[in-house]
């Protein structure tokens, strides 16, 4: 079907919640994709940091092939091949990078997106805080949840609320309530917040990096005072590493391993699965002991593709030394784009990258003429393009994007 019947169609029976772009997408090979016109494309968006091991990856392609011809879904009231060894992993990842004594063993709920696994934290946050004020007597119990400005934790009602972003968020009022902002590397308000409201918050939600808005890490400094606070007022620390999480920053699993901290949960999505739907919600073992069966569900969570997808993607990260290239190739694409004129900033960490443009260049309209260039790009702001490849993007798949790139601008 052509690129016009297909707009003809999407247009009469599909919600239009999705500006989309004039390409049809219909088959790719690692870092490139294929329209139904037979053009090629380099793709710098990897389906928002979830193509981790780019597209059609043999090894993934054959590991989801075997095990749909064998079992697809069976719900989650049976025990099934892969999940424990997947949920072990996680937690032996979680612990990568940190001192012996700061291990934890991590239990994991499985979802299908990072909403859903922002959901889970959720929820657990709040219910860890009233067991906690149950096991003492108390009758009332902390509910409030820090987050930051310009965050972005997902689209349903409580994950919107979460989402510090009014814009986002007007549309769906009233809100569920029970959540604060305060401004992103910013200590001394943090210091406030907990100083003044620190008996009501249970727990603190904080991408480590930020993506959403246009790439912006959280400081060290920021990071700890978090780790810190939340400890003198036994309240849990959530990272949302759902876009900058499973290598997506480099070297180690997860972004705030590059910190120096350990968080009391992490949720993640996007790259576990490689192209599968898959979203995860790790908590230490004594906070996810909260949960008990029918407290917390999904009928599709951790299926038997997805759990063969995230195994799948793991090991053959491992396999190839994916993390290495993600380290060397991240900071490479970061010195390219910085040797642009029309850049005045670039930041990011390993494979995450933004750059904010020169105020007369509009970074939609870029977006859209890069697809004449041959190029896959992303704009988050009017004025910032950001840069989210497979994993396996390569020097020369930079320089052509640079090329290009520069040409357009």
């Amino acid at each position: 079907m052509t690129l016009e019947q297909q707009r003809q169609l999407e247009d009469a029976y599909i919600m239009h919640t999705f500006g989309r772009k004039p390409v049809e997408l219909v088959s790719g090979c690692g870092m490139r994709v294929t329209d139904d016109a037979g053009r090629e494309y380099l793709d710098f968006i990897g389906g928002i940091g979830v193509i981790s091991l780019g597209h059609c990856h043999p090894a993934l392609v054959e590991a989801l092939s075997n095990q749909a011809s064998r079992l697809m879904h069976v719900s989650n009231y049976y025990y099934i091949e892969g999940r424990g060894e997947l949920a072990k992993k996680l937690s032996d990842l979680l612990n990568e990078a940190a001192p012996e004594a700061q291990r934890k063993q991590w239990q994991t709920f499985f979802a299908n997106s990072g909403a859903e696994a922002n959901e889970c934290a959720i929820k657990l946050a709040r219910l860890y805080a009233r067991r906690k004020a149950e096991s003492r007597g108390e009758a009332r119990f902390p509910r409030l949840i820090v987050t930051l400005e310009r965050s972005f934790h997902g689209r349903t009602l409580a994950t919107l609320a979460a989402t510090a972003q009014p814009v986002k968020q007007e549309a769906f009022q009233p809100l569920p309530d029970g959540f604060v902002a305060v401004a992103p590397n910013d200590v001394d308000a943090l210091k406030r917040l907990f100083a003044d409201r620190g008996d009501e918050i249970c727990a603190m939600l904080v991408e480590t990096v930020q993506g959403e808005c246009g790439v912006y890490p959280c400081s060290e400094e920021f990071l700890q005072t978090a780790r810190d606070l939340c400890t003198e007022h036994e309240a849990l620390l959530m990272l949302d590493e759902v876009q900058c999480g499973m290598y997506r920053c480099g070297t180690y699993p997860y972004a705030f391993q590059h910190f120096g901290i350990m968080p009391d949960v992490v949720t993640m999505a996007k790259g576990i699965g490689g192209g599968m739907p898959m979203g995860a919600c790790s908590a230490a073992a004594e906070v996810a002991a909260v949960f008990e069966p029918g407290i917390h569900g999904s009928t599709f969570g951790g299926s038997n593709l997805a759990i063969t997808a995230a195994n799948t993607v793991i090991d053959t990260v491992a396999a190839e030394g994916i993390a290495e290239n993600v380290e060397s190739v991240g900071a490479y694409l970061r010195e390219r784009l910085a040797e642009l004129p029309s850049v005045v900033e670039t930041r990011g960490l390993g494979l995450m990258v933004a750059v904010d443009l020169l105020d007369e260049c509009d970074a939609h309209a870029i977006t859209i003429a890069a697809l004449d260039a041959g190029l896959l790009l992303n704009s988050t702001g009017p004025h910032t393009l950001r840069f989210l490849p497979p994993l396996v993007c390569t020097r020369e798949d930079v320089d052509e994007l640079v090329e290009r790139l520069a040409t357009l601008l």
